[in-house]
């Protein structure tokens, strides 16, 4: 059981030895804290080690800082040096949760490994595994979980899968868990909830530029581009007003080689909105994609409501995606993640989408249609 110090993972092993497994704990050091921020990983190691304590359960230790910087955490970096927003919860799935801490589990004699995440596996009639969203539809996982395949879901439990958070929370206290009260976490996967700006400044130090419109008049100045994605509103320090109402301004697209981060006024703003994308190459759970051509829902971000869309499947295998309704802040370097009904069919890193140029008249091709 991958013991993360929180409530959820709490929960879950309470419900694996409850429920007669032979089950023991594993506490994973991701992060090899500099002292700056709320990383909280001394804390969250006391927390799995009381928790271990109280169900009766021996409980591991593993160092993966190493495999985490090497895995995630460059890639982060290079990502937001490249102007995109990656999800670095995604990637951390993939090479730690479910790659270093499964192999560490295996060698500990381990069949199955279990997390706290809110999902859902079965097992198809073909006899493939299925990735399912959990039944606490505000708390489910499946999109950061989508890069996964059938050697991970095949020794993996999700004991929360089909409970509400609610109810988790009220099983912590009537276990008398030490977590029973703890909230949950925030911020960057396993390096805590800190001043983002600050952090990243660490790795992509800061470089002035102008903030611009898309007709090219500058409005205010930014710290670097690196620090902001397509569709925020916070941080940005201009006013404005359109008509007769205060106006906030939105970042529409920045460009890195030139530090200039472009903005417009109101949330429906038709540089924000695109109704088409390419990914990169895609990952699917089954092995395979279920078609060259089908229809299906989709999420560009999490816990957004379900779009409905048409996917074609390239010979390099990106994803050419059209969605029925024009989608609001498709972000380059996020996880477009697809669903059928309740199962995660899998996803791919966006790469580009038919948003407007931002640096070009509006009625100028985008750059997906330009290349296309």
């Amino acid at each position: 059981m991958g013991m993360s110090g929180g409530v959820d993972s709490s929960v879950a092993a309470l419900l694996l030895r409850d429920s007669g497994e032979a089950l023991s704990g594993l506490f994973m050091q991701n992060w090899a804290d500099d002292g700056s921020g709320d990383c909280r990983a001394e804390d969250d190691r006391r927390d799995a080690v009381a928790v271990s304590g109280r169900l009766g359960l021996p409980i591991h230790f593993r160092d993966f800082s190493g495999e985490y910087w090497a895995g995630v955490f460059e890639h982060f970096v290079a990502e937001y040096a490249a102007g995109r927003t990656p999800n670095p919860d995604v990637l951390c799935n993939r090479e730690i949760k479910f790659k270093h801490f499964l192999d560490a589990a295996q060698q500990l004699g381990a069949r199955y490994i279990a997390t706290g995440h809110y999902a859902r596996v079965d097992q198809a009639p073909d006899g493939r595994f299925r990735l399912l969203r959990a039944l606490d539809r505000g708390k489910d996982q499946s999109y950061f979980l989508h890069q996964l395949g059938q050697a991970q879901l095949s020794a993996t439990k999700f004991p929360l899968g089909e409970l509400l958070k609610r109810d988790v929370r009220e099983m912590a206290r009537m276990a008398a868990l030490p977590t029973a009260a703890k909230k949950d976490s925030t911020g960057i996967c396993f390096i805590g909830e800190r001043d983002f700006r600050e952090f990243l400044s660490r790795y992509l130090p800061a470089k002035q530029g102008e903030i611009r419109t898309p007709d090219g008049r500058v409005v205010g100045t930014h710290a670097g581009v690196f620090y902001f994605t397509l569709g925020q509103r916070e941080g940005l320090n201009i006013g404005g007003v359109r008509g007769f109402e205060p106006a906030p301004w939105y970042v529409i697209g920045k460009n890195v080689a030139s530090n200039v981060l472009y903005v417009d006024q109101g949330s429906d703003s038709p540089w924000l909105h695109s109704q088409r994308l390419r990914s990169e190459s895609a990952h699917w759970i089954a092995g395979a994609p279920p078609a060259a051509r089908f229809a299906c829902t989709a999420q560009t971000r999490y816990r957004q409501a379900d779009q409905d869309c048409e996917v074609t499947v390239l010979d390099d295998g990106t994803l050419d995606v059209v969605f029925r309704e024009p989608q609001r802040a498709v972000t380059p370097g996020q996880s477009l993640v697809l669903y059928d009904g309740e199962v995660c069919l899998g996803g791919a890193v966006i790469a580009t989408t038919d948003a407007p140029a931002c640096d070009r008249p509006l009625s100028s091709p985008s750059i997906l249609t330009a290349s296309s």
